[in-house]
């Protein structure tokens, strides 16, 4: 059996881009036989956490599943840098893509995000990133990103059955060992299904301002930005196996799911001798008294009995 995951799915919390929800991007996959599924949506994380819940009620109705979910983002530069998919592999990595994320919504009105590649470099610990090359020509950035990050950068390659596909993966399979850097073979789907291609086109004439009429070469080529089951991409990434294979060596190397995230209350200062609790009660009082400097009211320290009896209880 073919073992493939496709790391390049977006979903439509890329706004007019993207024609499938996170859950139908996982459902798909999951009946397609994928080993896992990668969601990147352009500058944001914001789709991943309806594919969790996705993923956690597929194993709720199908039983325990080998299937694993990486949650990252697709990172659309203002400079000349190529879109690069970040993938966290720990939880520190998490938070390096959550800040740079910030950094670009700080810079940018609401809605937007503006990102540079220095400001990959400044918080790419921990990130597995895949580099989206273009259509055509050079890869700007890649041997300079292979050199800043050693053995966490893969080089992307499509074959979206436009004509010269076959002529694209020979040069980019030969930038890629230039670079020293795998080749991943991804389809980089921008909805689930053949069916939804129709949807696509629709968000693409939002987005254009324009009628499927006029649209002309704006819409996509075909209808092969879906899902492809494991055969199909081995069959046509034909003579590039291992390009298959990076797929799933990615996935080993996340160990970061969203099931690690918890609140967790901030650590205060305890001076030494003190119990939080104690602590707490004496900074209550203190304030209590500045309040009150003539002495605080019999009503307010029965209220403040009652608050700390409550606190107590809570935490045994």
């Amino acid at each position: 059996m073919i073992a493939f995951a496709e790391l390049a799915a977006t979903t439509h919390f890329s706004f007019l881009r993207g024609a499938s929800s996170p859950a139908d991007m996982v459902t798909t996959a999951i009946a397609l036989g994928h080993a896992g599924i990668g969601i990147a949506d352009r500058n944001t994380v914001a789709g991943v956490v309806r594919a969790h819940v996705a993923l956690r009620q597929a194993v709720e109705d199908q039983g325990p599943m080998r299937f694993k979910l990486a949650v990252g983002a697709r990172l659309v530069f203002a400079d000349d840098t190529p879109d690069i998919i970040a993938y966290p592999a720990t939880r520190r990595g998490w938070g390096r893509l959550c800040r740079l994320l910030t950094t670009g919504n700080r810079r940018a009105e609401k809605g937007d995000c503006i990102l540079h590649f220095a400001d990959l470099l400044d918080h790419q610990d921990d990130l597995l990133l895949i580099l989206m090359p273009p259509v055509t020509g050079a890869v700007p950035r890649l041997a300079e990103l292979a050199a800043a990050v050693p053995g966490r950068l893969w080089l992307a390659a499509a074959m979206p059955r436009g004509g010269r596909d076959r002529r694209r993966l020979l040069a980019l399979d030969a930038l890629a060992a230039a670079a020293k850097v795998p080749l991943i073979a991804v389809n980089a789907p921008l909805y689930a299904t053949p069916r939804q291609r129709r949807l696509h086109d629709i968000l693409t004439c939002i987005a254009e301002k324009t009628t499927i009429a006029a649209a002309g070469k704006r819409l996509e080529a075909n209808a092969e930005r879906h899902l492809k089951a494991a055969a199909e991409m081995a069959r046509l990434f034909t003579g590039f196996p291992e390009a298959l294979a990076q797929s799933t060596r990615i996935l080993e190397r996340i160990a970061f799911s969203l099931d690690e995230l918890r609140y967790e209350y901030p650590h205060e200062p305890i001076p030494a001798g003190h119990s939080p609790q104690a602590w707490l009660e004496i900074l209550t009082l203190q304030k209590a008294r500045e309040r009150w400097p003539g002495g605080i009211p019999e009503k307010i320290q029965a209220l403040l009995r009652d608050e700390f009896r409550i606190i107590v209880e809570a935490l045994k």
